[in-house]
């Protein structure tokens, strides 16, 4: 059997009004839910995490798209992976459960391969 490429996968996260207006209990546990997000994506089988960008710094206020507030650059095994990956953030619980991950930030993927340059 041949070895699959993996998929080279950017998640560009943006950060809604809900976070912006959240207590700080709420954000508290908002960050909570973000860790055990990031957990769970990089436990998925296949996954590997390359590298973060996050650009709270210099960005004030919620994102609706491009610029981002957060990005993840990963490899991933197949699409099933990445749409697993996402549905993360539709599953993982903040505080009690009453809300999910996806009351205060979303997620859009870019997904492509890796650049080879000719030698």
């Amino acid at each position: 059997m041949a070895a699959t490429t993996p998929l080279r996968v950017l998640f560009c996260i943006s950060v809604n009004q809900n976070f912006m207006d959240a207590t700080a209990e709420e954000a508290g546990q908002v960050w909570q839910a973000f860790s055990a997000m990031m957990k769970g994506m990089a436990a998925l089988p296949g996954a590997r995490i390359i590298g973060t960008l996050d650009d709270d710094r210099s960005m004030v206020g919620p994102s609706k798209g491009y610029p981002f507030t957060a990005y993840f650059m990963t490899d991933m095994p197949d699409y099933d992976t990445v749409v697993a990956a996402c549905n993360l953030f539709r599953t993982t619980p903040v505080g009690d459960g009453t809300y999910k991950l996806w009351k205060y930030c979303a997620v859009e993927t870019r997904i492509g391969r890796e650049l080879q340059i000719p030698t």
